[in-house]
């Protein structure tokens, strides 16, 4: 594996590092009342981990069967013309989910009505992984759901696969790499771990701090990150058809 690729890969983590399930809710476990229960941490970040290996490597083993006939089809004609299409959906979807403007803001305040708005149903979540009853296997089932309903929105690690797939590297070197990339997701949490068990109530500011700012734009986040997905799909396909030179 060349240094240029190690780079981008851990990049690529330290980015996905930072998300709802591989940092918020690790946070919300580290300042539960109480004694740290460091297991629980363990058993919520190892599942995590588990989880986007076990999906990692089913996106590897389907590129390796499927990758000629896909590149095909991504860069015919139609496959150019599917990219503009969805990448111009997901573009109105981010703006959707998180308007640019004041008055567009208001609007999705009134579309929402009663609902719960997503810092409420946040701290729902909260509410669920810090309880005290909450077992090993509800943390770990909490992991692959949270995991799961984040998949879809983690653009740097569907990067990282795609990367991985086109490095032309032997499957136990993607493999290997893959496993640390996992790692590398999990590892600030870990870190934070490892503060709060051995300075204790020193970084309770700090964890307190994190999780205010992530809940309150965890929703902007993946808005954010859909409406780029959308505007690199659409340049792809606008690129590919060749669109580029007449606009």
């Amino acid at each position: 594996m060349s240094p240029e690729l190690a780079g981008l890969l851990a990049g690529l983590a330290l980015v996905d590092s930072t998300s709802f399930g591989t940092l918020l809710v690790p946070v919300w476990l580290l300042l539960a009342p109480g004694r740290v229960r460091v297991g629980r941490v363990l058993v919520y970040l190892g599942s995590v981990a588990g989880f986007y290996l076990v999906l990692g490597l089913a996106l590897l083993a389907g590129a390796a069967v499927l990758g000629g006939p896909a590149r095909r089809a991504a860069t015919s004609s139609p496959g150019f013309v599917a990219a503009v299409v969805v990448g111009v959906a997901l573009v109105a979807l981010g703006l959707w989910m998180e308007p640019l403007t004041a008055a567009g803001k208001r609007r999705r305040a009134a579309r929402r009505g009663g609902r719960a708005s997503g810092p409420e149903r946040l701290l729902r979540w909260r509410d669920r992984v810090v309880a005290d009853d909450a077992s090993p296997r509800a943390l770990a089932g909490l992991a692959v759901a949270a995991g799961a309903v984040e998949a879809v929105s983690m653009v740097p690690y569907l990067g990282a696969i795609a990367a991985l797939t086109a490095s032309g590297s032997v499957p136990l070197v993607r493999v290997a790499a893959l496993a640390v990339y996992c790692f590398v997701m999990v590892a600030p949490a870990l870190v934070l771990l490892l503060a709060r068990v051995a300075l204790h109530g020193l970084v309770a500011g700090l964890l307190g701090r994190v999780d205010r700012w992530l809940t309150r734009t965890a929703g902007e986040l993946t808005a954010t990150v859909v409406f780029l997905l959308g505007a690199y799909l659409a340049a792809y396909g606008v690129d590919g058809l060749g669109w580029a030179d007449v606009l």
